[in-house]
């Protein structure tokens, strides 16, 4: 079986890959994260998420016949892109600026095989409704979750959920990191068996 390196420092991506019976490691991909001028959000997801697969395919400590998941995430609303807020007070900000509103969520995934250079990519779109959110639930979520390192400020899995009203996708996993169905579906394409 080829190696399977997760392409992230995620600890909820770990965890939700840890959800399937591999024996993978972590190694971040560290890139550039920056939008370009007029990239629209679908195609920065896209970009970023191809871009971390092969930041890590090109490692010294990465096999070459190793298996790399990769993936990006981002909020979307009023035709604006929240990504990390980094701090609480973009948490903040974020969260304000989304209360009450339905947000779009980008879940980007690529599978990128090392020893063919073959790779898939698929973006997963998560539809959140937020609650009507004042300042002290706000603060409680952000004093309790400290989601500064999560792309619109909510950790679904953890108080995040306590933010939202109604959350629509194909995906359940797919706002908490990975879009877990199209991954079962890439890694069987390249070999991988759950059976």
């Amino acid at each position: 079986m080829q190696p399977i390196i997760l392409a992230s420092s995620s600890s909820a991506r770990k965890r939700l890959l840890d959800l399937l019976p591999l024996t993978f490691d972590c190694i971040a991909p560290n890139i550039d994260e920056t939008q370009l001028p007029g990239e629209p959000p679908l195609a920065l997801v896209k970009r970023l998420s191809l871009a971390k697969a092969e930041a890590v395919a090109g490692q010294p400590k990465t096999p070459r016949n190793a298996l790399i998941i990769a993936g990006d995430q981002l909020a979307h609303y009023n035709g604006e892109v929240f990504g990390k807020p980094g701090n609480l007070s973009n948490a903040k900000m974020q969260l304000q600026c989304f209360s009450g509103n339905k947000v779009e969520f980008l879940s980007g995934l690529c599978v990128y095989n090392c020893d063919t250079g073959h790779h898939d990519v698929h973006v997963e779109h998560t539809h959140t409704y937020y609650r009507e959110l004042n300042e002290e639930r706000i603060d409680w979520y952000l004093k309790h979750d400290n989601p500064i390192h999560c792309a619109g400020s909510i950790k679904l899995e953890s108080l995040g959920i306590c933010l939202c009203e109604k959350i629509t996708s194909d995906d359940p996993y797919a706002l908490s990191g990975i879009p877990m169905l199209r991954l079962v579906h890439f890694l069987e394409q390249h070999g991988v068996e759950f059976s």
